[in-house]
């Protein structure tokens, strides 16, 4: 058993670190098997040699996430405990995290884990962006916001967002209404995402002066797009044909953003997905950045990011199993 002191430069630092009802070193203690007291300004770790140097290591995470105005959720907690974990906590520091928009409700957008930051950086950088990652990473919500910073910031004249109209496992037949109400259910999800950034009332305003748009990727042939910021969700159910016609649409001062889950292909043959397929092509070409998320970079519901872990590691058993049965046949 050792025990490790770590000065607090203000109480008010220290109240924050410990949070409501001591709910942050509750789940320190819970994390790292470590007793955790609070002297005036000093924290005391007390355990087992190996668990109170990572412990601190996560209360030094925690205090610089204080000093950056950062909230101490249970999500960002987890995350940094993970980063902690595999000694990329100071990473976190390297990486810029300003805002990159507030919501209409008043809320800032920024990057809460490694993988996003990197996203958000690549999309500043390069014209076009790969976002490829599970559901809850942000992908297309991230998308969306740096599509408002640049049409707010007179960077892009217009909003596209398009997406395949590609049922997730079901057919939903004839649906009622005219061209657009059968497609909505399928762009919902952009929808929600703009209406969050933007408000209603404003999305609606921009949509009547053709500053917004959101149509099926069916829309996208045949057109060029200049001075636009067009976003491409659930490119994993484009097909080859329909990525290469999305890729060469848009023109002069125009960005794209290719958001996809290349686990959830909903296509009738999953290899010939368009995204996979210009995953490959476009490697190592200029201007062209390729972001991989990770479960790690999940910031939804915690069980999100259970669920994906569960599924991954059932796919990797079918795959070892499915190699052992044609050995033993071969045998």
């Amino acid at each position: 058993m050792i025990e490790q002191t770590i000065n607090i430069d203000r109480m008010d630092q220290t109240m924050t670190l410990f949070g409501n009802l001591d709910c942050n070193i509750k789940a320190l203690e819970k994390e790292y098997h470590v007793a955790v007291l609070n002297r005036e300004n000093t924290v005391k770790i007390s355990g087992e040699a190996e668990n109170v140097m990572a412990a601190s290591r996560a209360v030094a995470g925690m205090v610089a996430m204080i000093n950056r105005g950062e909230n101490l959720d249970p999500q960002s907690l987890r995350y940094l405990f993970s980063l902690v974990s595999s000694g990329d906590e100071k990473k976190l520091e390297s990486l810029s995290n300003e805002v990159i928009c507030v919501t209409s409700a008043g809320k800032p957008v920024k990057g809460k884990t490694l993988g996003q930051r990197e996203y958000i950086e690549a999309m500043r950088k390069n014209p076009v962006v790969f976002g490829i990652g599970p559901a809850g990473t942000g992908k297309t919500y991230l998308a969306v916001a740096m599509a408002v910073r640049a049409f707010k910031n007179h960077e892009a004249n217009r909003i596209i967002l398009t997406r395949p109209a590609v049922e997730a496992g079901e057919k939903l037949g004839f649906l009622p209404g005219d061209l657009l109400n059968k497609v909505d259910p399928y762009l919902r999800p952009l929808y929600d995402a703009l209406f969050d950034m933007m408000g209603a009332e404003n999305y609606q305003k921009y949509l009547e002066r053709g500053n917004m748009e959101v149509a099926p990727l069916a829309y996208m042939r045949g057109r060029t797009l200049d001075d636009s910021f067009i976003i491409l969700d659930e490119a994993q159910n484009t097909t080859p044909e329909q990525m290469k016609m999305f890729l060469t649409r848009f023109g002069a001062n125009s960005r794209a953003v290719i958001t996809g889950d290349i686990t959830q292909i909903d296509l009738i043959d999953p290899k010939k997905s368009g995204l996979l397929e210009a995953i490959k092509v476009l490697r190592g070409i200029e201007d062209i950045g390729i972001c991989r998320l990770t479960q790690k970079d999940v910031v939804r519901h915690v069980l999100v990011q259970r669920i994906i872990n569960a599924y991954e590691k059932y796919s990797e058993k079918n795959i070892r199993d499915g190699r052992r049965t044609k050995q033993n046949w071969k045998e």
